[in-house]
């Protein structure tokens, strides 16, 4: 256990980087021997009603445009330089779209100690290469620190509103993971720790396609017969593809709340699933109705889908992966929506004997 008291720090303060900023505030107050009372929150700096939205955050202790209503605690302190939020960190929760993971760690490495360490809940793999990579591991060789991660079935609001879910944190280091789990375990957000990195953020991606899956199902008014059908299918691919592309997953991984839980509940009340329900219903392109839905935030579930389909491509192995192939045509190359179900009729006999 740490001997000098943890300084925290949210890179990222977007729905549920809001919502992860009121946990950890919770849990800095709760363990005054471990933490520091204060916990920063970098925020990209916007415009809302005129004022700056730091300056909102730190006089009414909200998130106005990305977690209204919902109080983040008077000791979470926005801060519209990400170098100035960091300085000093022993923790740092990374917590923002994927696509700007590179330029931020870039600027923070002549900022962060060697006593420093890092969590990920970044949902998404980085695809460079021909190849997909971890998201912990990239800011490990950025930052030269250690970066665990963490993830499962966690809609923010919900948990900003504390009801209860459970979460999954992924450490190389136990004395780490006892850190961790100090910082974001509460009465309402019940965390396990594990040692499986890979495999939990390899659910974390594929999960958000699997959700747009679901939502073509929602948007073709299939029922629930087809929705579960592709829901269990997403579990199986999610597997396979852990198991085929990534050294070490463990297949129990895909039983915690990281794996099928997440799965569940992104299929069933996500962001993805209602984009991707939306766009079946419209004649309007996936981009354009993720503007008009998300009030400036991102989808994850596209990006990953793009990625994992070319990732696959260059392997000559869609056909393996017959769900995620299907999910990447109906939304960027035109495929009948029906496809989603087509796709996973099983075309021979297969008994299974003991």
């Amino acid at each position: 256990m740490a001997t000098t008291k943890q300084r925290v720090t949210i890179i990222g303060s977007g729905n549920w980087g809001s919502s992860i900023a009121r946990v950890c505030a919770q849990n800095t107050i709760r363990h005054p021997e471990l933490f520091e009372r204060e916990v920063r929150m970098w925020v990209f700096e916007e415009q809302v009603d005129g004022r700056n939205l730091t300056d909102v955050i730190n006089e009414k202790h909200e998130n106005v445009k990305y977690l209204p209503n919902i109080s983040l605690g008077d000791n979470v302190v926005a801060i519209p330089d990400v170098k100035e939020a960091a300085k000093g960190a022993n923790v740092l929760v990374f917590v923002l779209p994927h696509q700007f993971v590179y330029r931020v760690c870039e600027s923070l490495r002549d900022v962060i100690g060697k006593d420093c360490k890092a969590i990920s809940l970044i949902k998404g793999l980085d695809y460079k290469n021909n190849n997909l990579l971890i998201f912990s591991e990239e800011i490990e060789k950025i930052l030269g620190i250690n970066c665990a991660a963490l993830s499962g079935a966690n809609i923010a609001t919900e948990v900003a509103e504390e009801q209860f879910g459970e979460t999954t944190i992924a450490c190389r280091d136990p004395k780490e993971g006892e850190i961790f789990y100090r910082l974001f375990h509460t009465s309402y957000f019940d965390v396990s720790v594990i040692g499986d990195w890979r495999g939990l953020q390899v659910c974390g991606a594929l999960k958000n396609v699997v959700a747009l899956g679901a939502g073509i199902c929602d948007g073709l008014k299939y029922g629930n017969n087809t929705k579960a059908a592709v829901i269990r299918r997403g579990l199986v691919e999610m597997r396979k593809f852990g198991k085929t592309f990534f050294g070490g997953v463990h297949t129990e991984t895909y039983f915690e709340s990281c794996g099928v839980a997440d799965l569940i509940t992104t299929c069933s009340g996500g962001r993805n699933r209602k984009v991707a329900a939306a766009f079946i219903k419209s004649d309007k392109s996936i981009d354009e109705i993720e503007k008009e839905m998300l009030n400036g935030q991102k989808l994850q579930g596209t990006t990953t889908s793009q990625e994992v389909y070319y990732f696959l491509s260059e392997r000559n192995m869609t056909q393996q992966f017959p769900l995620l192939t299907a999910i990447y045509r109906v939304i960027y190359e035109n495929a009948p929506p029906e496809t989603i179900a087509l796709d996973l009729r099983t075309r021979t006999v297969r008994v299974e004997r003991e």
